[in-house]
């Protein structure tokens, strides 16, 4: 009886706080939407664009942002889009006299890097002043602040400009160890995506498409940076490759920064720019808030292009908010599709790739609704592999010319458990079947070689029809396309110079292109979707998520890591279209 009491008391005591927490929750929410519209900007404001958060493709809002409530909530990631609108409204706002940019911390993509610095540069055009000031300037942020009038490094702080580079982890070592065994199937010698599980190192394939794209990168970096700092190209190259950048003061004298100097000293110059004394307090409004007011309204013009976003792996199914499902997606295009107000549909890719199916999938949605209105592919940081497929399809293709993109090449893979399970934890399996092949797929036993030569017929006969839809999309011949393809990633660049996309430029390009195709360059409105939960939406089922996890991990105990990985490689079902596993350019 006791422990009964004890139960029901800690019951009613949960409870309890449930609904206290939800009492806050609401609160906050209602706190928020009273406040939405209390952003006001004083005369000779800066706007502080602060990117100390991840970039996404779009915005993601969180009401109790900035309030410091539940001990972690409110800090939500920018979207590319709020960004490039606030400085886009801050051109015309005549209280906003200049762009104060912090970049410490910038965490984005190159070609994310890009559409906002090109946003800047057209900023500059309105002749409102730009300053920068870091204590540690990265060779992203330098890339952003090179665009501005004053640049400000710490004269105890640091500045990086010495090149890219790109590192890839292999796990050839720890599957030995581990008594694990990788089947591997792939077509394309430049495919390596696989490579982790197979050997060292990179392969010399591998190693001469990184070292010919990163090297394409590096030189459109340079190149924009000499044109912005006044410098040639030649002289731009030999200051990152002798890395003869250490401290500010040899910033300072090649020209790469305008002043060595504090925060202060910033401050201070901004309030000579805005006609304030030294001892005024400058007037700052954040991105934060200004956002609010920068707030692009999807309107109601029967002109409509709708934007469609996919980013993420591609995955079967439905998906979820960090991946491309192929239902779901395909179905957005069909609805645009069928949906007379939209006139032209620009698809925005940023994916690595994945499922072939799914791929293909929304791959035949695109090549039907091309058939009625404009599709235009606008490629963000990746469009590669699985990525290149959705948008083969497309009318135009425009890609950053700092976008990865291509590797067009298919790969399969299983693991062989059963060293694993017997020699690891005494675990051995036995079998009856009706056929010679009624238990393949199987990660238990090696595959026979008759059953590996099915899977590779099959992987064979995917990377058949992928370069066959992309050489039709592409309007070139298929020999002539597989030269391309055998999995070798390329710069936007390097992709423009072959006939793989059609365009360099952003979004902004690729929706004025669909606008122009479609015959509505006067009067349009843009649709975006998929539909974006609201935060309230996605904290809840957060927090179901995150109950699910904690009771897994007290159930799992040790063996939670292995169920963590089994459960990416379930997103592995089935032959993959997809760029090399951790892709990292630094």
């Amino acid at each position: 009886m006791l422990q009964f009491f004890k139960y029901t008391l800690a019951t009613i005591l949960g409870l309890f706080l449930f609904f206290f927490l939800m009492f806050l929750i609401l609160l906050g929410i209602a706190a928020a939407a009273a406040s939405e519209d209390e952003v006001t900007v004083r005369k000779n404001s800066i706007l502080e664009l602060k990117l100390d958060r991840e970039i996404d493709e779009r915005g993601e809002h969180d009401p109790f942002e900035g309030m410091g409530l539940l001990g972690g909530l409110g800090t939500s990631k920018y979207g590319l889009d709020e960004i490039k609108a606030s400085i886009r409204h801050a051109k015309t706002d005549d209280n906003i006299k200049g762009i104060y940019l912090s970049t410490e911390i910038l965490t984005a993509g190159m070609a994310t890097v890009e559409e906002i610095r090109n946003e800047l540069l057209d900023f500059k055009k309105s002749k409102k002043f730009i300053v920068a000031y870091n204590d540690i300037c990265s060779e992203k942020a330098y890339y952003l602040t090179s665009v501005a009038d004053k640049q400000y490094l710490n004269p105890q702080g640091a500045l990086e400009l010495n090149g890219l580079s790109s590192e890839v982890l292999f796990f050839k070592g720890t599957l030995e160890k581990l008594d694990i065994q990788p089947e591997i199937f792939k077509v394309g010698e430049f495919k390596s995506a696989v490579e982790p599980f197979l050997l060292e190192k990179m392969s010399a394939p591998n190693r001469l498409q990184v070292t010919s794209f990163l090297n394409s990168l590096n030189d459109h970096y340079l190149r924009n940076i000499a044109k912005a700092r006044g410098k040639s190209f030649a002289d731009m190259k030999k200051l990152s490759d002798s890395m003869l950048i250490h401290y500010p003061e040899d910033a300072l004298k090649h020209g790469i920064i305008t002043n060595v100097g504090y925060f202060d000293q910033a401050v201070d110059y901004m309030k000579g720019r805005t006609g304030l004394k030294k001892d005024d307090k400058l007037n700052v409004v954040e991105l934060k808030n200004y956002r609010k007011l920068a707030k692009e309204e999807d309107g109601y013009s029967k002109n409509r292009i709708a934007v469609i976003y996919a980013s993420g792996d591609i995955v079967n199914g439905e998906g979820g908010e960090d991946n491309i499902g192929g239902t779901k997606f395909a179905e957005e295009v069909r609805k645009a599709r069928r949906d007379k107000n939209v006139k032209a549909i620009v698809l925005r890719i940023n994916s690595p790739g994945g499922s072939a199916m799914a791929s293909d999938v929304i791959w035949r949605e695109i090549t039907l609704a091309k058939k009625e209105k404009p599709v235009i592919a606008s490629m963000s940081d990746v469009a590669a592999s699985g990525g290149y497929y959705i948008a083969m399809a497309c009318d135009t293709i425009v890609a950053h010319p700092n976008t990865i993109t291509g590797s067009i090449g298919v790969f399969g893979m299983l693991a062989n458990l059963e060293g694993f399970l017997d020699n690891k934890l005494g675990i051995t399996v036995d079998r009856v079947k009706t056929g010679r092949y009624s238990d393949m797929p199987s990660i238990t036993r090696q595959l026979t070689p008759a059953e590996r030569q099915i899977v590779q017929h099959g992987v064979e006969r995917v990377y058949e029809d992928f370069t066959a839809k992309a050489a039709k999309g592409r309007n070139m011949p298929v020999a002539q396309l597989r030269s391309l393809a055998a999995g070798r990633v390329w710069s936007g660049v390097e992709a423009k110079e072959r006939g793989l996309v059609d365009v360099l430029g952003g979004l902004d390009q690729a929706i004025a292109i669909a606008a122009k195709r479609a015959g509505i360059e006067k009067e349009y409105t843009l649709k975006k979707v998929p539909y974006q939960k609201t935060f309230l939406e996605s904290f809840m089922s957060g927090m179901e998520t995150s109950a699910r996890m904690h009771f897994l991990k007290a159930e799992l105990g040790e063996m939670y890591p292995f169920y963590e990985k089994a459960k990416k490689v379930q997103q592995l079902q089935g032959i993959q279209v997809r760029m090399p596993y951790d892709f990292n350019i630094q």
